[in-house]
């Protein structure tokens, strides 16, 4: 499945909204996903993108909220507290700004941490 989801949701008691690209398959979780580190600064690192890595672990031993990823998403519905605190292919408004855009990171491609390493 490779399709974008979006869900409401109530984060620190304001409505938020979170979306995804819905490919599971890929996702490792913020903390499990291969990465290169770029300097001896550990902030400083690019994660891989989904073409250097194989199929994600079915559960990559991350947990939020005693939550782990998600078996199955088929639909918004399935999305849950790993999916929004640590899936590495999600986004978040900011808890009450439920309507400003959501950019999803784009995964073709390695991801950079830091602004200034990003890639126009």
């Amino acid at each position: 499945m490779s399709v974008r989801l979006e869900k409401h949701i109530t984060f620190c008691g304001q409505p938020a909204r979170v979306a995804c690209d819905g490919n599971c398959d890929k996702a490792w979780g913020q903390n499990a996903r291969p990465r290169i580190d770029l300097s001896s600064n550990v902030d400083d690192f690019s994660w891989l993108a989904d073409g250097e890595l194989g199929r994600a672990p079915s559960c990559p031993g991350t947990f939020v909220g005693g939550q782990s990823k998600p078996p199955l998403v088929t639909g918004p519905s399935d999305l849950n507290k790993w999916c929004v605190g640590e899936c590495e292919r999600g986004v978040m408004s900011s808890p009450g700004n439920i309507n400003e855009p959501l950019a999803l990171p784009d995964f073709s491609r390695r991801v950079y941490n830091l602004p200034c390493r990003r890639k126009a």
